[in-house]
Protein backbone atom coordinates (compact mmCIF):
# COMPACT_ATOMS: atom_id res chain seq x y z
CA UNK A 1 0.00 0.00 0.00
CA UNK A 2 1.26 3.48 -0.85
CA UNK A 3 1.91 5.99 1.91
CA UNK A 4 -0.69 8.71 2.27
CA UNK A 5 1.40 11.54 0.82
CA UNK A 6 3.37 9.87 -1.99
CA UNK A 7 6.58 11.56 -0.91
CA UNK A 8 5.30 15.13 -0.95
CA UNK A 9 7.75 17.65 -2.44
CA UNK A 10 10.47 15.01 -2.77
CA UNK A 11 13.53 15.47 -4.95
CA UNK A 12 12.83 13.40 -8.11
CA UNK A 13 16.18 11.61 -7.96
CA UNK A 14 15.19 10.11 -4.60
CA UNK A 15 11.89 8.59 -5.71
CA UNK A 16 13.27 5.18 -6.68
CA UNK A 17 15.23 5.01 -3.43
CA UNK A 18 12.06 5.74 -1.45
CA UNK A 19 10.23 3.02 -3.33
CA UNK A 20 12.97 0.46 -2.71
CA UNK A 21 13.06 1.38 0.96
CA UNK A 22 9.28 1.11 1.16
CA UNK A 23 9.40 -2.37 -0.36
CA UNK A 24 12.16 -3.53 1.99
CA UNK A 25 10.29 -2.33 5.09
CA UNK A 26 7.10 -4.00 3.83
CA UNK A 27 8.98 -7.27 3.43
CA UNK A 28 10.29 -7.04 6.98
CA UNK A 29 6.84 -6.32 8.38
CA UNK A 30 5.16 -9.05 6.37
CA UNK A 31 3.22 -11.47 8.55
CA UNK A 32 3.01 -9.16 11.56
CA UNK A 33 -0.45 -7.69 10.83
CA UNK A 34 -2.86 -7.54 13.74
CA UNK A 35 -6.41 -6.24 13.99
CA UNK A 36 -7.42 -3.77 16.69
CA UNK A 37 -10.73 -2.38 17.82
CA UNK A 38 -11.34 1.34 18.04
CA UNK A 39 -10.03 3.26 21.08
CA UNK A 40 -7.14 0.81 21.60
CA UNK A 41 -4.04 2.39 23.18
CA UNK A 42 -1.20 1.32 20.89
CA UNK A 43 1.59 3.39 22.43
CA UNK A 44 1.45 4.72 25.98
CA UNK A 45 2.94 8.16 26.54
CA UNK A 46 6.17 8.48 28.51
CA UNK A 47 7.08 4.83 28.01
CA UNK A 48 9.86 3.02 26.20
CA UNK A 49 8.12 1.57 23.15
CA UNK A 50 10.06 -0.80 20.87
CA UNK A 51 7.99 -0.92 17.67
CA UNK A 52 7.56 0.99 14.43
CA UNK A 53 4.20 0.58 12.68
CA UNK A 54 2.42 0.61 9.33
CA UNK A 55 -1.31 1.33 9.31
CA UNK A 56 -2.97 -0.94 6.73
CA UNK A 57 -6.60 -0.21 7.55
CA UNK A 58 -8.38 2.24 9.81
CA UNK A 59 -7.33 5.48 11.50
CA UNK A 60 -5.03 6.28 14.42
CA UNK A 61 -3.92 9.45 16.19
CA UNK A 62 -0.95 10.78 18.12
CA UNK A 63 -2.41 12.26 21.32
CA UNK A 64 -0.96 14.61 23.94
CA UNK A 65 -2.81 14.18 27.27
CA UNK A 66 -2.67 17.09 29.69
CA UNK A 67 -2.57 16.66 33.50
CA UNK A 68 -6.11 18.03 33.88
CA UNK A 69 -7.57 15.40 31.56
CA UNK A 70 -7.71 17.38 28.33
CA UNK A 71 -6.45 15.68 25.17
CA UNK A 72 -4.99 17.16 22.00
CA UNK A 73 -4.79 15.11 18.82
CA UNK A 74 -1.49 16.18 17.24
CA UNK A 75 -1.37 14.00 14.12
CA UNK A 76 -3.86 11.70 12.44
CA UNK A 77 -2.52 8.58 10.72
CA UNK A 78 -4.36 7.14 7.73
CA UNK A 79 -4.03 3.85 5.81
CA UNK A 80 -0.57 3.46 4.33
CA UNK A 81 1.18 5.61 6.92
CA UNK A 82 4.45 4.49 8.49
CA UNK A 83 4.53 5.85 12.03
CA UNK A 84 6.39 5.75 15.35
CA UNK A 85 9.68 5.85 13.44
CA UNK A 86 10.98 7.77 16.45
CA UNK A 87 11.05 4.44 18.34
CA UNK A 88 14.45 3.93 16.69
CA UNK A 89 15.85 7.14 18.17
CA UNK A 90 14.22 8.00 21.50
CA UNK A 91 13.93 6.05 24.73
CA UNK A 92 10.41 7.29 25.48
CA UNK A 93 7.49 8.51 23.42
CA UNK A 94 6.25 11.83 24.83
CA UNK A 95 2.77 11.22 23.41
CA UNK A 96 0.43 8.27 23.09
CA UNK A 97 -0.88 6.71 19.89
CA UNK A 98 -4.45 5.50 19.92
CA UNK A 99 -6.41 3.52 17.38
CA UNK A 100 -9.41 5.67 16.40
CA UNK A 101 -11.39 3.09 14.44
CA UNK A 102 -11.23 -0.67 13.81
CA UNK A 103 -7.79 -1.04 12.25
CA UNK A 104 -5.16 -3.44 10.98
CA UNK A 105 -1.56 -2.61 11.82
CA UNK A 106 1.81 -4.13 10.93
CA UNK A 107 4.89 -3.65 13.08
CA UNK A 108 8.63 -4.21 13.31
CA UNK A 109 10.91 -4.08 16.34
CA UNK A 110 13.03 -0.95 16.28
CA UNK A 111 16.27 -2.95 16.64
CA UNK A 112 15.51 -4.91 13.48
CA UNK A 113 14.59 -1.76 11.53
CA UNK A 114 17.58 0.14 12.92
CA UNK A 115 19.91 -2.61 11.72
CA UNK A 116 18.44 -2.36 8.22
CA UNK A 117 18.52 1.43 8.44
CA UNK A 118 22.28 1.30 9.01
CA UNK A 119 22.89 -1.26 6.25
CA UNK A 120 20.49 -0.05 3.54
CA UNK A 121 20.56 3.60 2.37
CA UNK A 122 17.13 3.17 0.75
CA UNK A 123 15.53 2.21 4.06
CA UNK A 124 17.33 5.11 5.74
CA UNK A 125 16.05 7.53 3.09
CA UNK A 126 12.50 6.22 3.47
CA UNK A 127 12.55 6.58 7.26
CA UNK A 128 14.07 10.07 7.12
CA UNK A 129 11.45 11.16 4.61
CA UNK A 130 8.71 10.01 7.00
CA UNK A 131 10.06 12.29 9.72
CA UNK A 132 10.20 15.16 7.19
CA UNK A 133 6.63 14.48 6.09
CA UNK A 134 5.32 14.57 9.65
CA UNK A 135 7.18 17.86 10.10
CA UNK A 136 5.46 19.24 6.97
CA UNK A 137 2.05 18.31 8.34
CA UNK A 138 2.82 19.79 11.73
CA UNK A 139 4.08 23.02 10.17
CA UNK A 140 0.90 23.27 8.13
CA UNK A 141 -1.18 22.72 11.23
CA UNK A 142 0.73 25.35 13.22
CA UNK A 143 -0.01 27.85 10.43
CA UNK A 144 -3.66 26.83 10.43
CA UNK A 145 -4.02 27.16 14.19
CA UNK A 146 -2.12 30.43 14.31
CA UNK A 147 -3.49 32.22 11.26
CA UNK A 148 -6.43 30.27 9.84
CA UNK A 149 -10.07 31.01 10.45
CA UNK A 150 -12.32 28.19 11.66
CA UNK A 151 -13.67 27.80 8.12
CA UNK A 152 -10.15 27.58 6.67
CA UNK A 153 -9.06 25.03 9.28
CA UNK A 154 -12.06 22.78 8.72
CA UNK A 155 -11.63 22.97 4.94
CA UNK A 156 -7.88 22.22 5.21
CA UNK A 157 -8.49 19.20 7.45
CA UNK A 158 -11.15 17.70 5.19
CA UNK A 159 -8.92 18.27 2.15
CA UNK A 160 -6.07 16.59 4.02
CA UNK A 161 -8.23 13.54 4.68
CA UNK A 162 -9.49 13.35 1.07
CA UNK A 163 -6.09 13.92 -0.50
CA UNK A 164 -4.20 11.44 1.63
CA UNK A 165 -6.87 8.74 1.34
CA UNK A 166 -6.82 9.16 -2.45
CA UNK A 167 -3.03 9.13 -2.72
CA UNK A 168 -2.76 5.97 -0.61
CA UNK A 169 -5.29 4.21 -2.84
CA UNK A 170 -7.83 3.86 0.00
CA UNK A 171 -10.38 5.76 -2.10
CA UNK A 172 -10.47 6.71 -5.77
CA UNK A 173 -9.30 10.28 -6.55
CA UNK A 174 -12.75 11.17 -7.88
CA UNK A 175 -14.56 9.60 -4.93
CA UNK A 176 -16.51 12.22 -2.99
CA UNK A 177 -17.59 10.20 0.06
CA UNK A 178 -15.37 8.50 2.61
CA UNK A 179 -15.65 7.25 6.21
CA UNK A 180 -14.31 9.54 8.92
CA UNK A 181 -14.38 7.95 12.40
CA UNK A 182 -13.62 11.01 14.51
CA UNK A 183 -16.47 12.38 16.59
CA UNK A 184 -17.33 16.06 16.37
CA UNK A 185 -15.81 16.56 19.82
CA UNK A 186 -12.54 14.98 18.62
CA UNK A 187 -12.62 17.07 15.46
CA UNK A 188 -13.26 20.25 17.43
CA UNK A 189 -10.37 19.50 19.80
CA UNK A 190 -8.03 18.84 16.88
CA UNK A 191 -9.16 22.05 15.15
CA UNK A 192 -8.80 24.19 18.27
CA UNK A 193 -12.43 25.34 18.25
CA UNK A 194 -15.52 24.46 20.24
CA UNK A 195 -17.94 21.77 19.10
CA UNK A 196 -20.61 24.48 18.77
CA UNK A 197 -18.36 26.49 16.45
CA UNK A 198 -17.55 23.39 14.43
CA UNK A 199 -21.25 22.60 14.01
CA UNK A 200 -21.82 26.15 12.79
CA UNK A 201 -19.05 25.86 10.18
CA UNK A 202 -20.25 22.45 9.01
CA UNK A 203 -23.77 23.80 8.66
CA UNK A 204 -22.52 26.67 6.48
CA UNK A 205 -20.58 24.25 4.29
CA UNK A 206 -23.61 21.99 4.00
CA UNK A 207 -25.97 24.85 3.13
CA UNK A 208 -23.51 26.12 0.51
CA UNK A 209 -23.32 22.70 -1.12
CA UNK A 210 -19.61 22.20 -0.33
CA UNK A 211 -19.40 19.50 2.31
CA UNK A 212 -21.52 17.37 4.62
CA UNK A 213 -20.47 15.31 7.65
CA UNK A 214 -23.00 12.78 8.93
CA UNK A 215 -22.79 9.57 10.95
CA UNK A 216 -19.06 9.08 10.59
CA UNK A 217 -19.00 9.86 6.88
CA UNK A 218 -17.77 12.86 4.90
CA UNK A 219 -19.38 13.83 1.58
CA UNK A 220 -17.42 16.41 -0.39
CA UNK A 221 -19.91 17.85 -2.86
CA UNK A 222 -17.63 20.61 -4.23
CA UNK A 223 -13.91 19.84 -3.87
CA UNK A 224 -12.84 22.96 -5.77
CA UNK A 225 -14.85 25.26 -3.51
CA UNK A 226 -13.52 23.49 -0.44
CA UNK A 227 -9.98 24.06 -1.73
CA UNK A 228 -10.76 27.74 -2.34
CA UNK A 229 -11.82 28.16 1.29
CA UNK A 230 -8.64 26.49 2.54
CA UNK A 231 -6.31 28.08 -0.05
CA UNK A 232 -4.69 30.72 2.22
CA UNK A 233 -3.27 28.09 4.58
CA UNK A 234 -2.53 25.24 2.15
CA UNK A 235 1.10 24.53 1.32
CA UNK A 236 2.42 24.48 -2.28
CA UNK A 237 2.13 20.70 -2.56
CA UNK A 238 -1.54 20.69 -1.58
CA UNK A 239 -2.34 23.63 -3.87
CA UNK A 240 -1.06 21.64 -6.85
CA UNK A 241 -2.38 18.14 -6.27
CA UNK A 242 -5.82 17.41 -7.75
CA UNK A 243 -6.53 15.05 -4.84
CA UNK A 244 -6.59 18.21 -2.68
CA UNK A 245 -8.63 20.18 -5.19
CA UNK A 246 -5.57 21.61 -6.97
CA UNK A 247 -5.30 22.05 -10.69
CA UNK A 248 -1.85 20.61 -11.42
CA UNK A 249 -0.15 17.30 -10.69
CA UNK A 250 3.29 17.51 -9.13
CA UNK A 251 6.10 15.19 -10.22
CA UNK A 252 5.84 11.66 -8.87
Amino acid sequence: MADSARYALHRPELFESFERGEKRIAQQMNGSARAYSGAHLLIEANTDHPFVYRLLRGWAGRIRSLPDGRDQCILIFLPGDLFAVKSMFVEKHPDSVRILSPATVEKIHYKELLKTYREDPDVANRCIWQVIEEERRLHNWVVGLGQGSAEERVAMLMLDFHGRLALSGTIQPQQTTFPMPLTQVQLADHLGITAIHLNRVLRIFRENGILAVRDGEVSVTDLKSLAQVAAPILDPYERQRPEYGGSRTSAS
